[in-house]
């Protein structure tokens, strides 16, 4: 995978970019390991609008999106997963607007000391409308259609676009790296299946939080999933040549990689064992970071 053809593209933060006729969007200055550029908030509609993913607490980022909204009426406020990059600033923004605030749900699973190895959770997020997989939501002129993906996290939610074809992918399909998936929330198993799920659908293109559009959606789709069963088979490889424990492994598979990622790395490997496990290609003695893995 040429990483080169999904992170090259243009902004200014607290500028807002005309992406097609119905979505613009406007860039929060949380840049980051997790975040890239940091967070892209899609405004949708030229009307009553939408709002996707408002991104976290940032009074900068809060007065552009209400500024370039001056002329309008923002209806709804959509959020994708309740990560720290994506939901927080949903609060301030219906104070400011009154819109309803629209998700899965509020609810996820605790984590616990896990957190520190992503954006973490939003835990005082709530929702007004709890949105299910299929549901429509509508505005004046357009239509998003909810698809449930978890993976990265349980409750995460991409919406399609259905005037433009466009697929909103939140952190499920991202436009510069893979998905970083963190047990026992994050689930590898289910990240495949929604994987598998969107290679069903037509949406044209993709529009991440994070990155730029993705134009030939399928084809990337099917990479990310080439990529994770050859994850699986290096740390089948790692294991047979004797590295049982986590750290071990993560070392090898990921030995092109900043070691201050490791910790970050080892959760994302974690997921894959569990996966494994289920499978019944691996065992383990112990569990979860401190588990000795052996193939089954």
């Amino acid at each position: 995978m040429n990483k080169n053809d999904l992170i090259d593209f243009s902004f200014e933060y607290g500028i807002c970019d005309q992406i097609t006729p119905l979505v613009r969007r406007v860039i929060a200055k949380n840049p980051g390991p997790f975040t890239y550029t940091g967070t892209g908030t899609y405004i949708i509609g030229t009307k009553e609008l939408a709002v996707i993913d408002p991104g976290p607490i940032d009074d900068n980022h809060l007065e552009a999106i209400l500024n370039v909204t001056k002329d309008q009426k923002i209806t709804h406020i959509i959020v994708t997963h309740t990560h720290n990059d994506h939901s927080p600033l949903s609060k301030s923004l219906q104070e400011k607007t009154g819109a309803l605030i629209y998700s899965y749900n509020e609810k996820h699973i605790n984590t616990g000391e896990d957190n520190k190895f992503e954006e973490g959770y939003d835990k005082d997020f709530k929702c007004d409308i709890s949105v299910k997989d299929g549901d429509i939501i509508k505005g004046k002129d357009w239509t998003l259609e909810a698809i449930h993906t978890p993976g990265h996290t349980s409750n995460h939610l991409c919406y399609s676009l259905i005037e433009e074809e466009i697929l909103f992918s939140g952190d499920h399909v991202m436009g510069w790296s893979t998905t970083v998936i963190v047990p026992p929330d994050g689930d590898m198993e289910e990240y495949m299946q929604s994987l598998e799920k969107l290679l069903l659908r037509n949406d044209r293109h993709y529009l991440p939080t994070h990155g730029k559009m993705i134009e030939n959606p399928h084809e990337l789709v099917r990479k990310y999933i080439t990529h994770r069963i050859s994850r699986e088979t290096q740390i089948k490889k790692a294991i047979e040549s004797g590295n049982n424990k986590i750290m071990d492994i993560v070392k090898i598979i990921y030995a092109d990689v900043d070691s201050k990622l490791y910790p970050a790395a080892s959760m994302s490997t974690l997921a894959h064992l569990k996966r494994m496990i289920n499978n019944g290609q691996i065992k383990v003695n112990g569990s979860n970071l401190n588990g000795f893995y052996e193939i089954n």
